[in-house]
């Protein structure tokens, strides 16, 4: 528990026996009890409050992001537009997008290394490639 060895509890043990007496030992090791099980048990409340506290703060947070959620959907999706009914999905609003990003410039190819060796042409396209989807094999 504290980080006790056997041999330690047993020197322990011997020189309270020495230095208590056997009359008394009973009584101070009931006292001794008493007060671990008291300092356990303020050590569990303790630990049990932090706890709490973790929780709902994790429970803020989740209605916190829930809540931005919403308004972000709500935001798309304003309850005053007109929907269609189930069924018609082609004449649906459409949903409002978010702004395009700038796309960073294309990195810039490598300079050309000559080697010993001559480049050989290489197709990228293979002849599965040109057959249409519906008439390929399945995997």
């Amino acid at each position: 528990m504290f980080g006790f060895d056997s041999a330690e509890i047993a020197i322990i043990a011997v020189l309270a026996l020495i230095f208590i007496g056997p009359k008394e030992l009973p009584r101070v090791m009931r006292t001794v009890g008493y007060w671990v099980g008291r300092v356990r048990g303020m050590a569990r409340h303790f630990t049990s409050g932090i706890e709490n506290m973790v929780r709902e703060a994790e429970l803020e947070e989740l209605e916190r992001k829930w809540r931005e959620d919403n308004e972000r959907i709500m935001r798309q999706h304003p309850p005053e537009a007109h929907y269609p009914e189930p069924g018609a999905p082609d004449t649906m609003p459409p949903v409002r997008e978010a702004p395009p990003v700038a796309e960073p410039p294309p990195p810039e190819p490598p300079a050309a290394v000559e080697s010993a060796e001559p480049s050989l042409p290489f197709d990228e396209t293979q002849a599965a490639d040109r057959v249409p989807v519906e008439q390929r094999p399945l995997p």
